[in-house]
């Protein structure tokens, strides 16, 4: 019976979007006051039906409902309870679910929370993200209906696959979508700013909160994705530039551009035409993503479809938001002329660069892992785009993009003297290049990669430093230090994600270039050392899990003569589907991880054993953790959480970028 009120409210929310799509949009051009007022009320009306679906289906996850199709193949009465709640969402009628779900509640918090804006604007805001959901909604109940029945309801079901039964795979999900669907918001705007055939300072007040929200959540779930791939998969490393990773990265870097474009429309009224740009991209590559992740026309570890069908209607989608949109901006491009004009030397220049090289990038990122499939579609050729393609045509790009951050952010608007900027980055540059001929002196292996990743990540990090002591003006030390909690929010957010990225250099560079790996047979009692760390298996057991069967190694670590830890990796089986997986051991360290991973049992009754020493393993994770909280400092400022003022700027105003 639930399930049944949760397809029912499935088919009413879609009939409720197709209202919010066509009824505010023709208000909006005729002017109807009445017919735009419809759009908020309906928007939290979808939010609450999909809501109540979703809530269905997890319900039907929780008492172990076998009679649903869905359940039968992603869940299992033995399971724990946090993996059949995250079973939801882990497989592809529940992600789609999830999707729709965040697709509606952005268009109801717009509704919530956007009494400030122009009423003509919201209605078309709102009747853009309701025609997003329409397209969502009728691929959910047309391809990939989640409240289908079995005929004959099994005693037990299938279970979820075993790689996605960890912590990390139950939250990367919800923050991954609220990131890359919640950039429909920024594609709203853009199209509603096209219909409208304006975009001033304070239209790029009203998108910057959204874009950031979308990009601290995008942060947040890459960062897990790559956590449970270094600790779950066994490989031992932290990104494989695997389509699906490469899927949220791409929309990540365009958000991230996005972000940047918007503060020179909102301060200098200048590249208009594109950050409106952007906002589709960023949403278009978001799109791109899930045709990559659902249509089966690429091969990942977590993809979820392998449905030609289906894909071929998530193509019909991106062909008719991003294409659509794209024709209307080439239309109305014309009419978003830019105001602000400025030097080739100035901060608009800055972030023109930063642009560039974030968009290119993505791009980059984008022919590598589209141009398998374009080989073998018209040339007839099988390659395979690996992480060597990937790390020489990326790295030029970010590389650019540190030596030019400390600089551009300190830059003024419009016109600026280099050689005035630069001199107080003087002592940033000395202490990059003392941390860079330091780390040189002191590695064991003569790479160039690790010093050089050190110089740009000090160079980020005393960069940022720079800057923010460059904003407490002048005077004694103790006054300029009391104006640092007076400083707005927005400029503490910048800083510390330029800081976080400085330390994501870091800790990838080092863990690249100075991590030790050693496979080998080892026997019980039998010590062996790695990188001067003593290693032995202690004791090798079976023991049984809630819905699996684990052979656990107690593995001894220790390092002239003291004991650091006993390490217990793990080889699980799960009877119901087969598979094994690998659960690594790390002893986890501020400036290195010890990494241990026990293989199968050989004839002469040792263990395959795969042990590494990754140096700065943890900056990796902990820069991204600071990024995410920088864009949170910035989103708490009010001048972009509420966009104070941005109403009365536009209602005073009214003045068409024309």
């Amino acid at each position: 019976m639930i399930a049944e009120l949760g397809h029912m409210a499935l088919i009413l929310a879609f009939g409720v979007a197709i209202v919010q799509t066509i009824v505010p949009f023709i208000g909006a051009q005729k002017g109807w006051s009445g017919w735009m007022a419809i759009a908020a009320p309906a928007a939290t009306l979808q939010f609450l039906l999909v809501g109540a679906a979703f809530a269905a289906l997890t319900y039907a996850f929780v008492v172990s409902d076998f009679s649903l199709r869905v359940v039968v193949l992603n869940s299992h009465s033995a399971k724990p309870m946090l993996y059949k709640v995250s079973g939801v969402w882990g497989n592809h009628e529940g992600s789609m679910m999830l999707w729709v779900l965040i697709v509606t509640l952005f268009g109801a918090m717009a509704a919530w929370f956007g009494s400030g804006l122009p009423p003509r604007l919201k209605a078309n805001v709102l009747s853009v993200q309701s025609a997003i959901g329409v397209a969502f909604l009728a691929f959910i109940l047309f391809t990939s209906n989640p409240f289908l029945r079995v005929a004959q309801p099994p005693f037990d079901g299938q279970d979820l696959n075993p790689l996605l039964q960890d912590p990390g795979l139950a939250f990367h999900p919800p923050f991954l979508y609220l990131g890359y669907v919640g950039l429909s918001m920024a594609f709203s705007f853009a199209v509603a700013a096209l219909i409208e055939g304006r975009v001033d300072a304070a239209w790029a007040r009203w998108v910057r909160p959204w874009t950031l929200a979308a990009w601290v959540f995008l942060t947040v779930g890459i960062a897990l994705g790559s956590w449970w791939a270094y600790y779950e998969l066994g490989w031992g490393g932290f990104w494989f530039w695997d389509p699906v990773e490469n899927a949220s990265f791409m929309p990540w870097l365009f958000a991230a551009a996005l972000l940047h474009s918007a503060i020179v429309v909102e301060k200098r009224e200048a590249l208009k035409s594109w950050t409106i740009l952007l906002a589709i991209l960023a949403f278009g590559f978001s799109l791109i993503g899930t045709f990559l992740v659902r249509s089966g026309v690429i091969t990942s570890v977590h993809a979820f479809a392998n449905d030609p069908e289906r894909g071929v209607f998530i193509l019909m989608i991106l062909a008719v938001f991003t294409g659509g949109a794209l024709t209307l901006f080439a239309a109305r491009a014309g009419t978003m002329e830019a105001k602000g004009v400025f030097a080739m030397v100035s901060r608009e220049s800055a972030l023109v660069f930063n642009n560039i090289l974030l968009a290119v990038s993505s791009i980059v990122v984008f022919i590598g892992t589209i141009w398998p499939l374009v080989a073998e579609m018209f040339f007839d050729r099988k390659l395979s785009v690996g992480a060597p393609f990937f790390e020489a045509a990326f790295t030029p790009f970010m590389v650019a993009l540190a030596l030019l951050l400390p600089v551009g952010a300190m830059l003024p608007w419009k016109r600026a003297k280099l050689g005035r900027v630069v001199k107080p980055l003087v002592p940033a540059a000395i202490l990059a290049v003392a941390v860079f001929l330091l780390v040189w002196a002191i590695q064991s292996q003569r790479t160039i990669l690790g010093p050089v990743g050190f110089l740009l990540g000090a160079w980020l990090v005393a960069g940022a430093a720079t800057d923010l002591w460059s904003r407490l003006g002048r005077g004694a030390l103790s006054n300029r230090f009391g104006r640092l909690a007076r400083l707005p929010r927005a400029d503490w957010g910048r800083v510390v994600a330029h800081t976080g990225l400085g330390v994501v250099f870091m800790g990838i560079s080092g863990l690249m270039a100075w991590q030790v790996e050693d496979i080998r047979v080892a026997r019980s009692a039998e010590p062996f050392d790695v990188a001067g760390y003593e290693v032995m298996i202690r004791e090798v057991r079976e023991e049984r899990g809630p819905n699996y069967l684990s052979t656990v190694a107690d593995i001894e670590v220790s390092r002239n003569g003291r004991d650091l830890a006993v390490l217990q990796p793990e080889k699980r089986v799960y009877p119901v589907q087969a598979m094994p997986t690998t659960e690594a051991a790390i002893l986890n360290g501020f400036w290195r991880d010890i990494y241990v991973v026990i293989g199968d049992a050989q004839s002469d009754g040792g263990y395959a054993v795969r042990t590494f020493i990754k140096p700065f393993a943890n900056w990796i994770w902990a820069g991204a953790i600071i990024m995410a909280l920088g864009g949170l400092l910035s989103l708490s400022d009010r001048r972009y959480r509420v966009a104070a003022g941005a109403s009365r700027q536009m209602r005073s105003t009214g003045v068409p970028a024309e």
